[in-house]
């Protein structure tokens, strides 16, 4: 039997790299002694509230079909939110849920590309974009970044634009670097959008888990509405990974196209999450600040315990519950590092070259467990530095 050429598309090394991360689940479930940093799953608890709403609709039987965009409720509540958020008033017209950002960004990318698209994402880049863009059929082109900070190579991105060029995917706070991008950079960014009438999907997942630097939406810069596409979720600044509930706010007739697509695909968000995401959105703000706060805390333990070690160079980040280490110094490949740590340790990494060349240098790991959990996985990551270098010598 033969399968159509949509499952080369969407598989690639990028996928692969999850392989660790598996492995390391696995042990955890067999008993082992593991400390899995190689996902972004938070371990705070879903808020209260927020669960108490969904059982009252369970209770109440809110258990059958929903409009295919949402409840009319929620994405009232959403554009709302985005205009607390961002200033910019948009209406419930401009919402549609998903089933968490990542259904958004593949649904968005089926609607606005197709196939002879050039579609120009920034390195590094989360590890999926490559398949939903290129399940529309159409081509994603990396552009690198700055070697030394990951940043946004501004000059790259505007040598990259051909006549083919249809959009620009970015992600900002940008996952895997915690990169928030400067006013100059959006700037740069929609400068480019407005003079070669390109689309921009803005993945804004961790705008809510910002330390350092101000988050800015690129929709509110002149001339960007709409073009915009505006990815989010409540999986990180809700810890609401496993309720897979998000949102896009775009033009009107893209959320038309896109609820088009949702129809055949998810035929609606369940009616007790979507109770449960108007909690969120409504009542959050304490829950999200709490875990704002504690991501910064383990971002400055990890930072305090890692930093000092000759072979390790970490990359602060700005925000989100992820950190790039650059283990070049210790003479491993990342795969390797990535891996022997996990054998010789029991704390996954992972291996960030998935996220594109300009990462190839480095591991990433998550903020997503306690404390006191990260504080140990640092002293055996120390560890493990330090017996390679006693090697060496």
């Amino acid at each position: 039997m033969r399968f159509s050429t949509l499952t080369d598309r969407i598989r690639g090394d990028r996928v692969a790299a999850w392989d660790i991360h598996f492995a390391a689940w696995a042990a955890k479930a067999r008993g082992e002694d593991v400390i899995v940093l190689s996902v972004g799953d938070p371990d705070f608890d879903t808020p209260e509230p927020v669960r108490d709403a969904a059982i009252a609709a369970l209770h109440a039987g809110d258990t059958h079909y929903t409009p295919i965009a949402g409840r009319p409720e929620l994405r009232a509540a959403l554009a709302r939110d985005h205009a607390r958020r961002t200033g910019m008033d948009v209406a419930p017209e401009n919402v549609i849920v998903c089933a968490g950002a990542q259904n958004g960004l593949f649904n968005a990318a089926q609607c606005l590309v197709e196939a002879g698209d050039e579609v120009l994402v920034p390195e590094p880049m989360y590890l999926t974009y490559e398949a939903c863009v290129r399940a529309a059929g159409a081509t994603l082109v990396p552009v690198g970044a700055d070697p030394a900070t990951l940043r946004l190579d501004t000059t790259a991105l505007a040598a990259a634009v051909t006549p083919r060029t249809k959009a620009i995917f970015l992600a900002t706070p940008a996952n895997p670097t915690g990169v928030v991008m400067s006013p100059a950079e959006l700037e740069a960014v929609a400068d480019l959008a407005r003079r070669h009438d390109l689309w921009v999907v803005a993945d804004e997942v961790y705008a809510s888990l910002t330390f350092d630097r101000e988050h800015i939406s690129i929709a509110t810069l002149p001339g960007m509405a709409e073009r915009t596409v505006t990815i989010n979720s409540l999986s990180k600044s809700h810890a609401m990974t496993g309720w897979r509930a998000g949102w896009v706010v775009a033009p009107a007739d893209l959320v038309s196209h896109m609820a088009t697509l949702a129809l055949c695909m998810l035929y609606g968000m369940p009616g007790f999450i979507q109770q449960a995401a108007l909690v969120a959105v409504e009542q959050g703000g304490p829950a999200v600040a709490a875990m704002r706060e504690g991501y910064r805390r383990r971002r400055d333990i990890a930072l305090e315990s890692l930093q000092g070690i000759p072979t390790l160079r970490c990359l602060k980040p700005e925000a989100g519950m992820f950190m790039l280490v650059d283990v070049s110094g210790t003479g491993l490949p990342t795969m390797e590092f990535a891996w022997r740590l996990f054998r010789e340790t029991g704390v996954s990494v992972l291996d960030a070259g998935a996220f594109g060349p300009a990462a190839a240098a480095c591991v990433r790991l998550s903020f997503a467990v306690s404390e006191e959990q990260l504080a140990e996985a640092c002293r055996r990551i120390a560890r493990f530095v330090t017996g390679l270098e006693r090697v060496a010598l």
